[in-house]
């Protein structure tokens, strides 16, 4: 069958939305750029003066929904981690669901990207952060690489898009994109969120109980089948929340919690770059999901997803996006956190 032909610069706006949004949460460039050091805060500054600010909301991902549940261990995992998550038994779990961008009234089909957020809550207090893409690889390598993606997508006032001659001269420069932008025309956007994989895009380093340490990545991979979403569902602005709510009726969901092993030499510090197929998966349990509710008032709200956040057992690996990540989570969440303060302060002194 002939391939539909591509206008290429719909395609750069729409890989510019994806990068763009996405990767608000990277931008931290720590004294990487010179002779301005930028910092999160200056970054996240940027994003804001591109896309606007939606008082209240995640400077990313803006758009999602709650869900509640818990992760049943099958102990599978403790062959590469000491961390208590990975013992027999049950995690609760809270954790949200969302698109890439700062708008919190998006259409779903603006994007082909979806995310998952999960906050494990271990019982000796630890907790178990992460943030995953629905696509296995990032955009870019390093913070300056996103800057310089950032400034390339920033919208045409004119337009209301970004200049697709300043997208492609900045994927031009920056060969590493290639694979990232690859993977996204060979996987059609899902129709929904139980039929999506996740995947921490990122390496972190894990630890068994007598100290060996090995490089891992992890996925979520749904029991639901994947199917690309349909004509009907692009043209409903919120058929993702639709879709999950109508399908959490009928009762929870799953997803089996995947870890990768790395073998020597696999690289831990370029998000650009996937594994081999051939390494070492270990299905470690499954996710089950029970109920979602709008964000507005669910558990996830006030959650900041810092990945960086990890149990014992598990830590950072040399990836320079990590701590961009942290540091950028770490502004968005206190500015809208403070701008939720100020209009509730403001309502209550409203009232009688």
């Amino acid at each position: 069958m002939k391939r539909a032909s591509i206008c290429v610069p719909c395609r750069l706006a729409a890989i510019a939305a994806v990068v763009g949004c996405a990767g608000a949460a990277f931008a931290w460039t720590a004294g990487w750029l010179t002779p301005q050091r930028l910092t999160a805060p200056h970054i996240i500054n940027t994003f804001e003066s591109n896309y606007g600010i939606h008082t209240g909301y995640r400077r990313n991902h803006a758009k999602g929904l709650c869900v509640e549940g818990w992760f049943e261990s099958n102990g599978n995992g403790a062959q590469v981690s000491r961390a208590a998550v990975f013992a027999p038994g049950r995690t609760p779990v809270i954790g949200r669901f969302a698109i890439p961008g700062s708008n919190p009234a998006a259409p779903d089909a603006s994007t082909p990207v979806r995310s998952m957020a999960l906050l494990f809550q271990l019982q000796d207090g630890e907790q178990w952060r992460t943030g995953m893409n629905s696509a296995p690889i990032f955009v870019v390598r390093t913070p300056k690489q996103f800057y310089s993606q950032l400034v390339a997508s920033k919208p045409d006032p004119s337009t209301g898009k970004p200049d697709p001659t300043k997208l492609d001269a900045f994927f031009q420069a920056n060969p590493e994109t290639l694979p990232f932008r690859n993977w996204l025309k060979a996987h059609p956007p899902s129709s929904s969120f139980a039929n999506t994989a996740f995947y921490s895009v990122n390496a972190f380093i894990a630890t068994d109980a007598a100290g060996n340490q090995r490089a891992v990545r992890w996925q979520t991979v749904p029991e639901v089948a994947y199917a690309p979403q349909t004509p009907t569902e692009k043209a409903d602005p919120n058929f993702l929340a639709d879709d999950f709510f109508t399908r959490f009726s009928a009762g929870p969901l799953r997803w089996h919690l995947v870890l990768t092993v790395a073998a020597p030499g696999d690289p831990t510090n370029d998000a650009t770059q996937g594994w081999p197929a051939d390494r070492q998966q270990i299905d470690a349990g499954t996710l089950v999901l029970q109920r979602a509710e709008p964000q507005a008032n669910g558990m996830c709200r006030d959650v900041n997803y810092d990945p960086t956040i990890l149990p014992n057992g598990l830590r950072p690996s040399d990836d320079p996006l990590l701590a961009a990540r942290s540091a950028a989570y770490s502004v968005s969440f206190n500015r809208r956190t403070r701008e939720e303060a100020n209009l509730a302060q403001t309502h209550g002194d409203a009232q009688p």
